[in-house]
């Protein structure tokens, strides 16, 4: 049975292996575009809930943009800190600033999709680019990004940042979740005009405001926990031009700031990636467990055959962690070493997330329960 399970495995790593091969070479750096030194209105909108720790080093990164044609919608979406204060102390210093503040939040939707769709209705920009509290951003992080929207006659481009990490054990949690995800999403696919394979990053989605209009706006996720992503996969799948790109040493995000913090970060979205099924998270479960963590255990084997398939799996899954680290992070490859540990916490993390949603009967989110029930209505 086992030698069946890990041939039929090798062979999914080299379709895999192929596939990532091919893709990945598809993916620019945004630091090789050129820049847009000046152009139309471009409106940044910012959805903010408790961030008084991030949100000005951000915006103060933004304001430093060489391109200027720029206005910067703030919305602070219900916060209980200093953000909304902040945030109108940011509005005094630069005037392209304006505030938003959300004192509910409406029924059917979650509290950043609304955030970002209010946002949207006061911009005045022909292109809207969706962004976090904690991105810090390079001076010519815009123009770039501008000029290689227009030189492609793009819908919609979303870029990869630096995922910055503290610990040893953040950065390998980190780079795992960027292999899975990326056999899993096939991220690369958005590059190929006629793949119906889309993606999208929290912290550079950037829009054509008609397009994004056209589409139907954030209405369209506004139940989903991870609209960023689902945001760009929809925006693709009906058939808008879209394309991904790095930009490891323009943009920067510390996407947690502890393995326990990811954790917590993971259960918002762990369980809507599934689409809320608890068949899904077997299947999730089982497929990381046998291709990440049982070969490392059965290259111990008194087998040789069941050896030699094992080492064949940890081979070719090795040179994919590669391909995708190198691309996509900053990180050493050589945190391979340690990829069955990682693949363990993985699958904890699943398992925490999609427990505590059944508990809780729904998903906490910055402060705010919803229901299962309501999001898989929306699903």
């Amino acid at each position: 049975m086992l030698t069946v399970l890990f041939s039929m495995g090798i062979l999914v790593w080299i379709v895999f292996l192929i596939d990532g091969l091919i893709g990945l070479r598809k993916i620019d750096a945004l630091e090789d575009a050129d820049k847009l030194e000046n152009g139309p209105l471009l409106s940044v909108i910012v959805a903010a809930r408790n961030e008084e720790n991030q949100i000005r080093a951000s915006i103060l990164s933004q304001l430093a943009q060489t391109y200027r044609n720029v206005e910067w919608i703030l919305v602070n979406d219900r916060s209980t800190d200093s953000t909304g204060l902040m945030m109108e102390e940011l509005k005094k210093e630069d005037q392209r600033i304006s505030v938003l503040h959300i004192e509910g939040l409406p029924k059917g939707w979650l509290g950043k999709n609304n955030a970002l769709y209010q946002g949207f209705l006061k911009a005045s920009g022909k292109w809207l680019l969706f962004t976090d509290a904690d991105v810090k951003f390079e001076k010519e992080a815009f123009a770039k990004a501008l000029h290689y929207f227009e030189k492609h006659k793009l819908d919609h481009l979303t870029v990869a940042p630096n995922l910055s990490a503290k610990t040893f054990w953040l950065k390998s949690f980190v780079a795992f979740f960027l292999f899975g995800f990326s056999y899993f999403k096939r991220p690369w696919a958005a590059n190929n005009p006629k793949s119906k394979v889309g993606t999208g990053i929290g912290a550079f989605n950037l829009v054509s405001k008609e397009a994004y209009s056209s589409f139907g706006t954030h209405e369209m996720v506004k139940m989903r926990p991870d609209d960023d992503l689902q945001l760009g996969m929809r925006m693709k799948q009906a058939g808008y031009a879209q394309r991904i790109v790095t930009a490891l040493t323009l943009v920067e995000v510390e996407w947690y700031g502890s393995l326990q913090e990811a954790f917590i970060g993971l259960e918002k979205n762990t369980f809507a990636g599934l689409h809320y099924r608890v068949s899904m998270v077997f299947f999730a479960i089982f497929g990381v467990f046998i291709t990440n963590v049982l070969p490392f255990i059965t290259l111990f084997s008194s087998d040789k055959i069941i050896v030699l398939l094992s080492l064949g799996i940890i081979l070719l899954s090795g040179i994919h962690y590669v391909m995708v680290i190198k691309k996509m992070t900053i990180f050493s490859p050589v945190m391979f070493l340690v990829l069955p540990v990682t693949a363990l916490l993985f699958i904890y993390s699943i398992i925490r997330a999609s427990y505590l949603t059944y508990k809780r009967g729904g998903i906490m989110w910055r402060g705010t329960l919803y229901k299962l029930r309501e999001l898989r209505d929306k699903e």
